[in-house]
Formats: C-alpha cells, sequence, structure tokens
C-alpha cells in the first residue's frame, strides 16, 4: 500500500509537470495567433529595408549583409545560378520547398514565418530553418538574387535562455523541495493520528497529540484528544455499570440460593420456612425492578422515540403518586405540603409518573420522623417547575455533583439497607432530558435536598 506522503508527492510533482505542460501549449497557441504574424511583418519590413539599401549601394553588399548577421541575424543570398551565399551561423536545415527560390527571384515575397506550420509543441520563433525565414527578391549589378533572413535566436537569446534556464530548473528543484517538507508537515499529524486510532482500537487512551496548530488538522487533533477522553470516560463508566449490574444481580441471587438450599431441609421449622420464602421473594422483586429498571435505562439511551406524548394534567397524577406512598409517610410520620398550579403538560405521562415516584421516593426515605416534604409546581412561559423539597439528612457538598451516576449511593450502608439500586435519580434524569428539560438537586447537610425539574409545557 503506498503511503499518503507518496501520493501527496506524486500528485505534486504531477500539479507541476501538468501546469508546465498547458502553461507551454498556452504560450505557443498565444505565438502561433498573436506574435508570429507579428513577427512576420516585421521581418518583411526589415527585409525590403534591406533590399532597399543593397540594391542602392551594391557595392557594399558583403559588408552590410556581414555587419547585419553580427547583429543577430542569418541571411541566405542566391541567384539559382550557383551563387550561394551565407551569412551569419549556418541554418540547422536548408528545406527551401521546390519553386520557392524560382517565386522569389520572380518578384515575389516568401513569407515562411507566417506559413511555417504549427504544432502544439514545437513554437516556430526557435526554429532555425531556412523555410522559417522571409525572402525578397534583390537586384545587384544586373543580376536578380534571392535575400531570406531571419532572426539568430542562439545570437539574440543564446544568454537569455540560459538564464531562463536556470530559472526554471531551479524553481522546479526548490518547489519540489518545499513540496516535499510542506506535504511532510501535513502528512506526519496524519500518520499520529492513525498510531493513535491503532492505540484506541487495542483499548489505550492514554495518547497525546499536538494541539497547538491553528489549522484544521489542529483543530483535529483536539477532537480526537476529546474523543479519546470520551471514550476513555465511557469505557470506564461501561466498566462499573457491569461491575454494579453484576453486584446488585450477585447479592439477591446468593440470598434466593442459599435460602432455597435451607428449605430443602425436611426439618426446618414452618415459622422458618415461611420466613425463608419470603426472603426469596422480596429478593425476586428486587431482581424484577432491577430488570425494569436497566430496560428504562436501555430504552431511552437507544431509542429517541421511546417516548409517547400526550397532554395530562400535573396536579392529579402528584396527587396519585402521593397516594401511593401514602402508607409510607404514614408509617415515617411525615407531612406533605403540596402548592401546584393547573397545569397541562405534554409528554409521556407513565415515564414522568417515574420521574416525581423516584424523587417523592427518595425523599421519603431520607428524611427522618417529624420532617416535612414540600410539593410546589408553577408554569412560566413556555416553561414548568416542579420542585421536591424535604426537611432531610441531606447530601455532602462532595457527594451532590454525582448522584445522577448509575449506581451511586450517597449513604452505601443506607440506601442497600432500604432496597436502593441507585439507578432511581439516573432514571428520573434520563427521563426529563428526553423531554427536554433538565433536573437539579440542592442541598445542605443536615437542612435537607430540593430536587428541580424544569420542563417544556408543549
Amino acid at each position: 500500500m503506498k503511503s499518503l506522503y507518496f501520493r501527496m508527492c506524486i500528485v505534486f510533482c504531477s500539479v507541476i509537470l501538468i501546469s508546465s505542460v498547458l502553461g507551454f501549449l498556452a504560450s505557443n497557441l498565444y505565438y502561433q495567433q498573436r506574435v508570429k504574424p507579428q513577427n512576420d511583418a516585421k521581418l518583411t519590413k526589415m527585409a525590403i529595408g534591406l533590399q532597399q539599401f543593397i540594391e542602392a549601394h551594391p557595392e557594399s553588399v558583403g559588408e552590410y549583409l556581414l555587419s547585419t548577421a553580427s547583429l543577430g541575424y542569418k541571411m541566405y543570398l542566391s541567384d539559382n545560378a550557383g551563387d550561394e551565399r551565407f551569412y551569419g551561423l549556418p541554418f540547422r536545415a536548408n528545406d527551401l520547398a521546390p519553386g520557392v527560390l524560382e517565386k522569389v527571384l520572380a518578384g515575389e515575397v516568401y513569407h515562411g514565418v507566417a506559413d511555417f506550420p504549427s504544432s502544439p509543441f514545437i513554437t516556430g520563433f526557435f526554429d532555425n530553418q531556412l523555410t522559417n525565414t522571409i525572402g525578397v527578391p534583390v537586384q545587384i549589378e544586373g543580376n536578380t538574387y534571392a535575400l531570406f533572413m531571419r532572426p539568430d535566436a542562439e545570437v539574440q537569446f543564446g544568454e537569455l535562455r540560459s538564464f531562463f534556464a536556470v530559472i526554471i530548473a531551479v524553481t522546479i528543484l526548490l518547489s519540489m523541495w518545499f513540496m516535499m517538507i510542506t506535504v511532510f508537515h501535513i502528512v506526519k499529524p496524519i500518520t499520529r493520528l492513525t498510531e493513535a486510532t491503532k492505540k484506541i482500537s487495542q483499548g489505550r487512551y492514554d495518547i497525546k497529540l499536538y494541539t497547538a496548530r491553528r489549522d484544521e488538522i489542529g483543530q483535529l487533533a483536539s477532537h480526537f484528544m476529546a474523543m479519546s477522553r470520551e471514550l476513555e470516560r465511557t469505557n470506564r463508566a461501561r466498566q462499573d455499570f457491569v461491575a454494579n449490574v453484576s453486584h446488585e444481580i450477585e447479592s439477591p441471587l446468593t440470598s434466593i440460593q442459599g435460602f432455597a438450599r435451607a428449605l430443602r431441609d425436611e426439618g426446618l421449622e414452618p415459622v422458618q420456612r415461611s420466613e425463608y420464602l419470603g426472603i426469596i421473594e422480596e429478593e425476586s422483586r428486587r431482581l424484577a425492578r432491577l430488570s425494569s429498571q436497566l430496560l428504562t435505562l436501555s430504552s431511552l439511551d437507544y431509542d429517541g422515540n421511546a417516548l409517547q406524548k400526550q397532554p395530562f394534567e400535573l396536579r392529579p397524577q402528584l396527587r396519585q403518586v402521593l397516594q401511593l406512598l401514602e402508607w409510607r409517610l404514614t408509617e415515617g410520620e411525615l407531612a406533605v405540603r403540596m402548592n401546584v398550579d393547573d397545569i397541562t403538560l405534554r409528554g409521556d405521562a407513565n415515564l414522568l409518573h417515574q420521574v416525581w415516584m423516584n424523587l417523592l421516593s427518595n425523599a421519603v426515605r431520607h428524611t427522618p420522623a417529624g420532617g416535612t416534604i414540600t410539593i410546589t409546581a408553577t408554569a412560566t412561559g413556555n416553561t414548568c417547575t416542579v420542585t421536591v423539597a424535604d426537611t432531610g439528612t441531606g447530601i455532602a457538598p462532595a457527594k451532590l455533583p454525582m448522584i445522577f451516576d448509575r449506581f451511586y449511593r450517597a449513604d452505601e450502608a443506607r440506601t442497600r439497607g432500604h432496597g436502593s439500586s441507585g439507578l432511581g435519580l439516573s432514571i428520573a434524569q434520563s427521563i426529563v432530558l428526553a423531554h427536554g428539560g433538565v433536573i437539579e438537586a440542592a442541598s445542605e447537610p443536615g437542612a435537607g435536598t430540593s430536587f428541580t425539574v424544569k420542563l417544556p409545557l408543549l
């Protein structure tokens, strides 16, 4: 498999090569369409000037043509009768077409520059061929000659061509060098990201990437680091979740197995047998509650359409929850104060019923005898605010941010004694968030705890 570095180097070199070819084709097309006719006209004017001077000064023909050749021109003088003279450097090819010399001697002007055949990869301006010339007839001492001339590109542009060749070569070399450095600068962070991806796939989240770059790669590295931390947190939470679920299941199963084994004793007293059966029944209900809670969390986590929203009245629902808890309120000698406005909510009544049940159950569980539980509900704008406050033991400030974590218990010994799984507040939060609301907790040790739920009315 070819590396990205190699591929990008090939792409950049291909771009340079293709750009150079296209630039040459464009410049050649411009020469053929615009520059070549202008050169033909200019050279024709010069050739006619030479013709006029030679005919006016036939005694100085040789010296004048040699002087003109030294200025960067090539010339060919012939009478088609064996008298041929070349001035300047020799032509690359003496390739006049048959009949051209006779036409010029007959008085025609030969436009070889304008008529030079075009080719995509050949620029006629630099072709030092005899066919790529301007030809005019010249009268010298009563004899007719044909004079062909063109610029000598090697003399006129020799140094310039070398200069441009050096510029182009150095430009290409430096471009390739800078390109390789630039590609390396781009590919190296991607290579590091690839290595980091391999580490994450192996379960290693202790990766470090350079995130100081203020470009897309720097942003990608920052997001990748954030993703790594989130994956590490999620993986840790998953491990804790599995461990907690295993622990929650193991405890009642152990009790059920132990008491079931004890029931096999034929000499067991009826009172003890009834007690053991009651314990097995209670532990089975505990497992059923845990299973139901886990299913609720799963449906809220993975099914965004699990809610069945319908309009319902809030006050009757809260009264119904209090009725279900009436025996516990009476047993705990707790007073309830309820101040709820007439509010119509649109939501999943069954799930919200579970929210109020969880909050009020917690309040009952943690409020000592003679305490008070206060329920208030108001509607402001498009938001319904429900507050459940108690005068219970409260929660320590260090533990308050974690009370919505799954299986978290602020008081391990007390909550286990009451059959709590540590999922109630987590479920309540998931249900409220699924309704587009928020749930907050405030507490002061020894002064009680209050939970505030804010839900959209529509």
